[in-house]
């Protein structure tokens, strides 16, 4: 993945929805699984979201600190929060 980030209106406390990052990502890992990569992304993240993206992402650091992937078992966590059926359909 490259460059997700919120619109700026939507950021902060007065932000108008929460979690467009998460649903961004889980997107993605859901066109991972259909194109056959297991739900394998990975992106670089900033340096102060690192503990947020593993802690609610289950992103992990890979090669420095800053590159982080999502693995199989964690994308299948994502895109299940939020395509309820997608493994059971």
């Amino acid at each position: 993945m490259h460059l997700i980030e919120n619109a700026p209106h939507n950021l902060g406390a007065t932000k108008k929805f929460a979690g467009v990052a998460a649903n961004l990502v889980a997107f993605a890992s859901k066109m991972s699984f259909d194109l056959g990569f297991e739900g394998f992304v990975a992106f670089t993240a900033k340096t102060d979201l690192i503990d947020h993206y593993s802690e609610t992402l289950g992103a992990q650091s890979i090669y420095s600190s800053e590159r982080m992937a999502i693995f199989t078992q964690a994308a299948k966590n994502l895109v299940n929060s939020y395509y309820k059926n997608y493994f059971n359909g």
